[in-house]
C-alpha cells in the first residue's frame, strides 16, 4: 500500500511539473516585431505541437528531489525543450530523415517551407540561451555550468555528433556494430536526456556525487527511450505514433531492432531500465518519480 501511495503521489507531481511548464511554454515570445512574425509562428507552431515532455519534467522532478521549487528551473526546463525541438525540426528535413509528419502533423518543413524551417530551429538555439543567461536566477557559477552543460550535450560529442554518426550508418542497417550503435544514441538522444537532470541538479545545489548517479541514471533512461522508440517504429502505425512508421527499416537506418531483433530489442531496453534504476540507490531522498518515470519510458506506447 505504501509503495501505491508513493506512486500516485509521484505521478501527480509529474502532472503538475507538465501543467506548469506547459503554462510557461505558451507565455513564450520571442519577438515584438511585425516582420518576423512569420519567424515566431513557424517556432511556436513545432515549440507548442505537444509532446511527452520528457526532457524539461525531467529536470524540474530532479529539482525537486534536491530540495529546489521545481518552478526554480523553468527557465532551464524550457531552454531544454528549445533545444529538443530544434532537433526535431531539423531532423525531419529532407536532407536528413525526410518525414512529414511530426506528432500527429506536418512537420515544420512541410507547413512553413524549407528555409524557415531551418531558421526556426536555428533560432531556438539563440532563445535556449537567452532563457538560461537572462532568466534562469542561480549563481553566476550555477549557470555557466548550465550553458556548459547544455552546450556539450548539444555539440559534436553530444545530439549534433550522434546525428552524423547515424546519417554515416545510414544504408548499413543491420550491419551497424553494437558498439556504433550504442555510441550513435549515447550521443543522439541520451546527451540531452542525460544533461536536463543534471541541470536540475546543479541549479538545486546537488553534490558532485549525487550529480553523477542521476547522470548515470538519466543517460541509461535515455538509451532505454530511443530503443523503445525503435521497437515502436517497427511494429506501430503512423496514426499510433504521430509521425512515420516504418521508416528506419525502408531507409537502412541502425537500429536495436535491426541489429539485435525485436525480442533482442526489447531485452536491451528491459536492461537499460534496470542499469537506471540501479544509479538510483545511490541517491538519497524521494526518488519514486524518477522510478516511475523509468518505468513509463520502458512500457510507453507511442
Amino acid at each position: 500500500m505504501a509503495s501505491e501511495a508513493s506512486g500516485t503521489r509521484s505521478q501527480l507531481r509529474w502532472e503538475e511539473h507538465r501543467r506548469a511548464f506547459e503554462k510557461y511554454l505558451h507565455g513564450l515570445r520571442f519577438t515584438a516585431e511585425p516582420r518576423l512574425e512569420g519567424l515566431e509562428e513557424a517556432m511556436r507552431y513545432s515549440m507548442l505541437a505537444g509532446g511527452k515532455r520528457v526532457r524539461p519534467t525531467l529536470c524540474m522532478e530532479t529539482a525537486w528531489i534536491f530540495g529546489e521549487d521545481p518552478s526554480h528551473v523553468l527557465p532551464s526546463a524550457a531552454a531544454i525543450e528549445l533545444i529538443h525541438t530544434y532537433s526535431l525540426i531539423h531532423d525531419d528535413l529532407p536532407a536528413m530523415d525526410d518525414d512529414d509528419f511530426r506528432r500527429g502533423r506536418p512537420t515544420a518543413h512541410k507547413k512553413f517551407g524549407e528555409a524557415m524551417a531551418i531558421l526556426a530551429g536555428d533560432a531556438f538555439f539563440g532563445e535556449a540561451l537567452t532563457l538560461i543567461t537572462v532568466h534562469q536566477r542561480g549563481s553566476s557559477e550555477q549557470i555557466l555550468e548550465v550553458v556548459r552543460e547544455l552546450a556539450d550535450s548539444t555539440g559534436v560529442n553530444g545530439m549534433v555528433g550522434g546525428q552524423v554518426m547515424d546519417m554515416d550508418q545510414t544504408g548499413v542497417g543491420t550491419g551497424t556494430d553494437p558498439e556504433t550503435l550504442y555510441m550513435i544514441h549515447r550521443y543522439k538522444t541520451g546527451a540531452l536526456i542525460k544533461s536536463a537532470a543534471r541541470i536540475g541538479a546543479i541549479l538545486a545545489g546537488a553534490a558532485d556525487e549525487e550529480q553523477a548517479a542521476v547522470s548515470e541514471y538519466a543517460s541509461e533512461v535515455g538509451l532505454c527511450f530511443q530503443i523503445v522508440d525503435d521497437v515502436l517504429n517497427a511494429t506501430s502505425t503512423r496514426e499510433e505514433l504521430g509521425k512515420s512508421a516504418g521508416s528506419d527499416a525502408e531507409q537502412g537506418k541502425a537500429t536495436f531492432v535491426g541489429v539485435f531483433g525485436l525480442a533482442g530489442a526489447r531485452r536491451e531496453a528491459d536492461a537499460a531500465a534496470a542499469r537506471a534504476m540501479a544509479a538510483l540507490s545511490r541517491v538519497e531522498g524521494e526518488t519514486s518519480g524518477l522510478r516511475e518515470l523509468a518505468y513509463f519510458v520502458r512500457h510507453r506506447e507511442s
